[in-house]
């Protein structure tokens, strides 16, 4: 798909503020701080579109983005150690939660994780969140570059160990500094849309 134009379209919390023209929706979700926006910023090609924050659990809503007039890009609230009250981020897990099960127009789910350390427990609970949902999943390891080529198999291996996955499936390392993973991740979601269409015209 060629980028034409990406623009924020809204924010909310609330299920009956989602968009309603049913257009299909890739969401992006992963743990507070591990680089969301600034994978968002670099795959949509702007720099400011998604907001960046060094400090966790900056994204605290659902925030929707208007890709080519063709599909939403849906920034989902981080998970884990975000510093905010209880409650917040009770309602925060709830509502992403209900939107991973329930959202129709969800094709395909994006989930984050940090290439550099091993996945906590709250990654492994998203997936099986996405798994008991039947929602198409795809991993991308984030901040790539500041793993020594050298160490970058071992640490994809991690990951797939610590969470059980088969040998064979697909971890895109991704960078927002080197742009390295932004084809790989493009093509997936050309994919997944292309996929969408043909079974809309069956």
């Amino acid at each position: 798909m060629r980028m034409q134009y990406a623009k924020f379209l809204k924010s909310t919390l609330n299920a009956a503020d989602f968009p309603k023209d049913r257009r299909p929706e890739i969401a992006f979700l992963g743990r507070s701080n591990v680089g969301k926006s600034s994978l968002l910023n670099t795959l949509l090609g702007q720099k400011n579109l998604a907001k960046t924050s060094s400090t966790p659990g900056k994204t605290q809503t659902i925030n929707f983005f208007d890709v080519n007039g063709e599909v939403y890009f849906v920034d989902l609230p981080g998970y884990g150690y975000a510093e905010v009250p209880r409650h917040l981020k009770h309602a925060w897990n709830q509502v992403m939660v209900d939107y991973l099960k329930t959202r129709k127009e969800l094709r395909l789910a994006v989930s984050l994780l940090d290439a550099r350390h091993a996945p906590p427990d709250h990654d492994a609970h998203m997936l099986e969140i996405l798994e008991e949902a039947e929602v198409p999943t795809l991993l991308v390891a984030t901040k790539i570059d500041k793993v020594p080529r050298g160490q970058r198999k071992q640490h994809l291996e991690r990951i797939r160990k610590t969470l059980h996955l088969d040998s064979d499936l697909l971890i895109i390392p991704f960078s927002s500094v080197t742009r390295e993973g932004v084809r790989d991740l493009w093509q997936v979601i050309e994919e997944t849309l292309r996929n969408d269409r043909l079974e809309d015209e069956e």
